[in-house]
This record gives C-alpha cells, structure tokens and sequence, in this order.
C-alpha cells in the first residue's frame, strides 16, 4: 500500500505496539497505576503552571523556565500515556502508521526541548546562587526568553529532522513494535530500508543534544554544591543541600536512563531492560518534576494558598 503522502512506500498501513502484552495478568493492574500516574502529572503540571501564569510574585526567571517545563511535561505526558492507558484497557494495541509518526513527532520533539531545557535551569541556578550579585544583570528578561525559545526551536528541529528521515523508511515485513509507544530504534529495527544515514543522524543527534546538555547540567550542580558546601550556616547549607541533590537526582535519572536507551547496543538482551528505563524519562520524570522543582517551594506554597484564598473569597462573596 503507497502512502504517497508521507513519501513513503510501504505494504504495512499499521504497527502493533506490543507494550508489556507478555504481561496479561498485570494489564488492569498496570492500566490503574498507569492512570494515576497520569492524572498527578497533569494535575502537578497544570497546577505549576496555573501558579506562574496568575501570581506576580512567581514572575522570575526560575519560574518563567518552571512554567516552560510544567508546560512541557503536560503536553510530553498526553502524547504518550492515553495511548497507553487505551491500550492496556482495551487490549487493541494496533496503531496506524501515521499516529505512529505524528507520535514519534512528538516524542522527540519534546524530548529533545525537555533535554535543553533541564541544562537551562541548571545554568539559572548556577548564576542565582554562585554569581547572586550579578544574578539580575545576567539573567534578564530578554535571556529568559532566548534560552527558552532556542530550548523550544532545538526540539523542534531535532524532531523534523529524525522524523522526516523515518517517514521515508520502506517496511515490507513484521510489523510488530516491541515497545509501549512509537520510538526510534524499535520502528527503525522493522524497515527493509537501509538505515544507516539514519543511524549516523541518530548518534549525532544525541551526541550534540543530549551529552553536552546533560555534561553542562552536572557541571552546573558540582558548581552550586561547592559553593554551597562554603555557607556557614549549617541549617542553611543542609537545607539548599537538600534541594539541590534532590533537582541531580531527577536530572541524573532522566539523562542516564536516556542515554542507555539511545546510546547501548540494541540488542535481545537488553531490549527488555530499554523498556523499563525508557518508563523513567517517559513517564516518572514529568510526575516527579512539579513535585521537587516546585511543590516543595515556600514562594510557590505560598501562590498556592493565595490562589485558594481567593477561591474561597469568591465563593463567599
């Protein structure tokens, strides 16, 4: 069957996302945990985002970059969990070839903002708390909104080039994905197309986007903790301590898991174990994020008790 419009010959009109199908006793189980998952990512999200939008006081640029991810988790989560979620609960796990590629759009799209994103707010916190006396000069407005948007704009065009290469991909044969969501190597794995320009884009791709991010993300945090290592407070070191280790901890399970997705060997012994790790950046991470980013926050706390106050007021009014 041609499909002419994604310049693509193929005789395959759909994929079969296998997902965790060899666990069928699980799927309820699996489908109710997949759903709360979610809706405390969007509630968390959507919340964060909420705050920063209507409350002056979250105006700065750490909140203007925490909105920008919120935002972001909330769309990340929505291209892949639904899917999921009816799949589990329905047991149909086929899926067109061109939701698999709008999927895969997506995914990578986001991915790769979230990526620059995460070493953007490691740099905001570098400067705020090792250069506080220079903070407001360096991190003005008109930064704020370059380092977003060029976060945004190097997603976006990470995505439309790995997914214009893909959807030029011929598949003749199986057509079974072994994965819960439409993902490069696993759909790349199922092409009677030769892939190596695609393989050599990919690591590329990787290489530029997500090793120096996340190399200048950890060296943003080695520099925050040296420094908060020479406060003289105890109270005050133990307590930005605490934070900070907390933001490496979601920053390094994200990359790391990342990157041993994208950057082992595809083989059958460590294809189950990409699954699993692929459930950290995709589906824990956007949990997690408002939760040790911003919940946790006395500034945001606070717009959280402002915000229902006002509700209550005019509700009482």
């Amino acid at each position: 069957m041609a499909n002419t419009e994604w310049g693509n010959q193929t005789s395959i009109s759909e994929f079969i996302l296998l997902g965790f199908g060899n666990l069928l006793e699980l799927q309820l189980l699996l489908f109710l945990l997949f759903l709360v998952i979610y809706m405390v990512t969007m509630a968390g999200n959507i919340l964060i985002v909420t705050l920063v939008v209507t409350d002056q006081h979250l105006h700065t640029p750490m909140y203007f970059f925490l909105g920008n991810l919120s935002c972001l988790e909330t769309c990340y989560s929505s291209t892949i969990l639904p899917r999921m979620l009816a799949s589990l609960l329905t047991g149909d796990r086929s899926i067109s070839f061109r939701i698999c590629i709008i999927q895969y759009y997506f995914f990578g799209f986001l991915l790769g903002v979230e990526c620059c994103l995460l070493s953007v707010m490691s740099y905001d916190w570098y400067l705020a708390i090792c250069k506080p006396l220079h903070y407001a000069t360096l991190m003005n407005g008109r930064l704020c909104l370059q380092l977003a948007a060029g976060s945004w704009i190097n997603g976006l065009l990470v995505s439309s080039t790995m997914t214009s290469l893909m959807s030029q991909l011929s598949f003749c044969g199986p057509n079974e994905v072994d994965h819960f969501l439409c993902d490069f190597t696993p759909v790349k794995k199922l092409s009677c197309s030769d892939t190596s320009l695609m393989d050599i884009v990919a690591f590329l791709m990787a290489a530029i986007f997500t090793l120096p991010p996340f190399l200048l993300t950890l060296t943003s945090y080695i520099c925050i903790i040296t420094t908060i290592l020479r406060v003289p407070s105890t109270t005050g070191r133990q307590k930005a301590f605490s934070t900070c280790s907390s933001h490496l901890i979601v920053v390094t399970t994200f990359y790391g898991t990342l990157m041993i997705v994208y950057m082992l060997p595809d083989t059958d012994t460590l294809r189950v174990l990409n699954k699993v790790f692929s459930i950290f950046y995709t589906v824990l991470t956007p949990m997690v994020n408002p939760l040790i980013y911003s919940l946790r926050n006395r500034e945001v706390k606070e717009a959280l008790r402002r915000l229902l106050d006002q509700k209550l007021l005019s509700k009482s009014t």
